[in-house]
Order: C-alpha cells, then sequence, then structure tokens
C-alpha cells in the first residue's frame, strides 16, 4: 500500500486497460484487507483517499466473484469503505439502467374497446 497517484494509475491504465480520466472510481485493497485506497479523477486533478481499519477487515470481493475485480455502485464502495461485511453477499443496488429500458413501450390498442 505503498503506491500513489502515479503508480496507481499506471495499473489502471496498463493493467485494467481503463482510462483513469473517464469518471471511474477504482479500489484497492491490501492483501491483509486492513488498509484500502480509492483512486479517481475528480475533473481537475487525482484525488487518493486511504483508510485503514484498526479492527476487522474489509470484506473479500474478489473471492466471492471469482475475478480480478469487481464493480460497485457508489453506495456499495462507501458501505465497504464502512467495513460492511454485507458487501457482495447480497445485490446492496438494484441494477443499473439500460437504454432499452428508458425507451417508450408500445401499447397493445384493442380497436373494439374504442
Amino acid at each position: 500500500m505503498r503506491k500513489s497517484f502515479n503508480t496507481l494509475s499506471a495499473i489502471v491504465e496498463e493493467q485494467m486497460q481503463h482510462s483513469v480520466l473517464a469518471g471511474d472510481v477504482f479500489l484497492f485493497v491490501s492483501s491483509d484487507r486492513k488498509r484500502a485506497k480509492v483512486l479517481y479523477f475528480d475533473g481537475t486533478g487525482l484525488c487518493v483517499l486511504a483508510k485503514r481499519l484498526d479492527k476487522g477487515h474489509f470484506a473479500p470481493l474478489w473471492k466471492r466473484k471469482r475475478a480480478r475485480g469487481a464493480e460497485m455502485t457508489m453506495s456499495e464502495l462507501s458501505l465497504f469503505i464502512e467495513g460492511s461485511e454485507t458487501v457482495g453477499r447480497i445485490p446492496m443496488s438494484p441494477p443499473l439502467l439500460q437504454r432499452a429500458d428508458l425507451r417508450p413501450k408500445m401499447m397493445a390498442r384493442d380497436d373494439e374497446s374504442c
């Protein structure tokens, strides 16, 4: 957890194949799960937030999803940073809307009832 702005942004760009400047928030957790860092671009520069737990451990999301990374909503990230163990076990937020969800639905018209 000694990595700072440049190294964390290089990990995002090179290993994760994402753009740091896209507005996404990236979470890094130490191997002992006692420390976490959040990296994001606020429009004017990179921000790094760090938290160390005195008691307990952060939830091991990557073990449950069997992937190198996991996607979360901002609410789930907030719960994770607060040390909630329920994050990753059950869905905490409804699924994100897709473009198809925003299209107006065609209603069937019954000509005999008009």
